[in-house]
C-alpha cells in the first residue's frame, strides 16, 4: 500500500493535464504516490501524450465518456493508497501540499474528507466550500441575496459567500476540484453516485460522509492552483444546463415533493432575473454585449430545460457522452 493514490479524469485537456502531471512529479516529497489517469475518450491526443511522456502513470482509456463520477470510480477501484486523492486535471499541486494534508489527517483520525485552499490564477482565493442546498438558499441565490448581503451568514447561501477561507473548519460540502479521502472512510461511505453524470456528485458524496459520522474539513494550511473550467469551456451552455440537472437529481434523492417544487420555482426565478439583468447590460453596456448575449442564451436554454421543452434532447446528449465533467461543482457567476 502506497501513501496516496492520485486519480485524475481527463477529457480533451492535453496541455493542462501535462502541467498537472509535471507538478505531481515534483510535489510528493517523502510520500509514495500512485498516479492513475482515467481518460474519458479524448479526441485531442491526451491519452497518447500521457502514455508517451509519463510512463509511470497508470493510464485507463475509456471507450466512451463516463462523466466525472463514473470515471473517478474506475480510478478509485484501481487505487491502493492509504489515502485517495481525487484532483482535477486543471490543478497544479505544489511541493508539500500532499505531505501537509496527509500529516493533518493522521493527527485527526475522524476526518474522512479533506480539501485544501483553492488559489486562482490571479492570486485570489477560489470558492471551494458550500452548504447543503435548501429551498431558502435556492431563493436567496435566485434573488442575489447572497451577493448583496454576502457577509451575513443568514444570506450567505449554499455558495457560502460569507465564508472567509482563513481557518481550518468543518464544512458541509467540499467541492470536487481536490479531495483527499481516508481509505477507511471510503470503504464505509462507498463510491461516487454515478447517477450524477457531472456536477452535484460532490454535494451528494459530502452528505454521505456526514451521514456515516466522518468529518468533512477545509484545510487552508495546504493550497493548490486551480485553473478552472478547462472542460466546461468547450460547451458552456450545455454544461450550465447540466449543472441544474444535477441539482434536480440531488433534490429528487434527498428532498420531498415540496423540495422539488421549491427548486423548480427558485431556478425559474433565478434564470428569469438573470435574463432581465443581462438584457439591461446588453442595452446599456456596449463593451459587455457579447458576454451578455451568451449569458442570456445560457439562461434561456436552462428555462427550456426546466419547462421540459428540450429536456429529453439534453438528456440524450448526456447519455451519448456529449458532455463531460472533471471539475465537480464549479463556482457560479453572479449577474
Amino acid at each position: 500500500m502506497v501513501d496516496i493514490s492520485v486519480v485524475l479524469v481527463t477529457w480533451n485537456t492535453k496541455k493542462i493535464v501535462c502541467e498537472c502531471l509535471d507538478s505531481l512529479r515534483n510535489c510528493k516529497g517523502d510520500l509514495s504516490l500512485q498516479i492513475i489517469v482515467v481518460d474519458n475518450a479524448s479526441s485531442d491526443g491526451t491519452p497518447e501524450a500521457i502514455a508517451e511522456l509519463y510512463p509511470e502513470v497508470q493510464l485507463i482509456r475509456n471507450s466512451r465518456n463516463l462523466g466525472f463520477a463514473g470515471a473517478n470510480n474506475i480510478g478509485i477501484k484501481e487505487s491502493v493508497g492509504r489515502h485517495v486523492c481525487l484532483v482535477n486535471s486543471d490543478v497544479i499541486v505544489p511541493p508539500g501540499c500532499f505531505e501537509k494534508m496527509c500529516a493533518f489527517m493522521e493527527q485527526q483520525p475522524r476526518i474522512g474528507l479533506l480539501g485544501p485552499l483553492m488559489r486562482l490564477t490571479d492570486g485570489s482565493i477560489g470558492p471551494s466550500c458550500m452548504r447543503f442546498p435548501t429551498v431558502w438558499n435556492w431563493f436567496g441565490r435566485a434573488l442575489a441575496l447572497d451577493t448583496i448581503f454576502r457577509r451575513w451568514g443568514w444570506f450567505g447561501g449554499f455558495l457560502m459567500t460569507d465564508f472567509k477561507y482563513d481557518r481550518t473548519q468543518d464544512v458541509e460540502v467540499l467541492t470536487g476540484w481536490f479531495w483527499v479521502v481516508r481509505r477507511e472512510a471510503l470503504d464505509e461511505v462507498g463510491l461516487l453516485d454515478e447517477r450524477f453524470f457531472m456536477y452535484g456528485e460532490d454535494i451528494e458524496w459530502s452528505r454521505r460522509f456526514h451521514e456515516y459520522g466522518w468529518r468533512v474539513v477545509f484545510y487552508p494550511a495546504a493550497e493548490a492552483l486551480h485553473y478552472g473550467g478547462a472542460s466546461s469551456a468547450n460547451a458552456p451552455t450545455r454544461f450550465y444546463v447540466e449543472m441544474q440537472r444535477a441539482n434536480m437529481q440531488y433534490v429528487k434523492k434527498y428532498h420531498g415533493r415540496m423540495g422539488r417544487i421549491g427548486f423548480w420555482l427558485a431556478t425559474g426565478l433565478n434564470e428569469t432575473v438573470r435574463i432581465l439583468g443581462y438584457a439591461f447590460a446588453y442595452l446599456f453596456r456596449s463593451n459587455f454585449r457579447a458576454a451578455a448575449a451568451e449569458k442570456i442564451k445560457r439562461s434561456m436554454a436552462c428555462l427550456r430545460w426546466l419547462t421540459g421543452s428540450d429536456r429529453q434532447s439534453t438528456e440524450r446528449s448526456v447519455s451519448r457522452g456529449g458532455l463531460v465533467a472533471h471539475a465537480g461543482s464549479e463556482p457560479v457567476d453572479v449577474p
